[in-house]
């Protein structure tokens, strides 16, 4: 049996639909609203620049593309100490998400440090 690989890919894709889910239980107000929508962009860029890196045409591509997922984890987790600040019944949960941000832009350093 083969042992099972890391899919960093797979890893981004949850994490941007988890947020998308937390994302539906928050009240609507003005500032929701607004937070949620640069949130919901940087959870997805995450994945989406993270693919793009995998197909870049070369190593400098490769690191720039990298940054931009590392730029996108740090951005998710502003926006989520945002939300946190103001809905704190939500703080469990948050908090989850905050980490795996946290995690996911450890990830990209480290890549970043190995490729340069």
């Amino acid at each position: 049996m083969e042992p099972k690989k890391y899919d960093l890919e797979e890893r981004t894709l949850k994490f941007a639909i988890s947020s998308r889910l937390f994302l539906k239980k928050l009240p609507r107000t003005i500032s929701n609203i607004e937070d949620a929508k640069q949130y919901v962009r940087s959870s997805g860029s995450v994945g989406a620049n993270y693919i793009e890196a995998n197909e870049s045409l070369s190593k400098k591509d490769f690191c720039f593309r990298i940054k931009i997922c590392r730029k996108e984890a740090k951005e998710s987790s502003y926006w989520l100490k945002i939300m946190k600040a103001t809905n704190i019944e939500f703080e469990a949960e948050i908090n989850i998400l905050i980490q795996e941000s946290d995690e996911l832009k450890k990830i990209f350093s480290s890549i970043i440090e190995k490729s340069s």
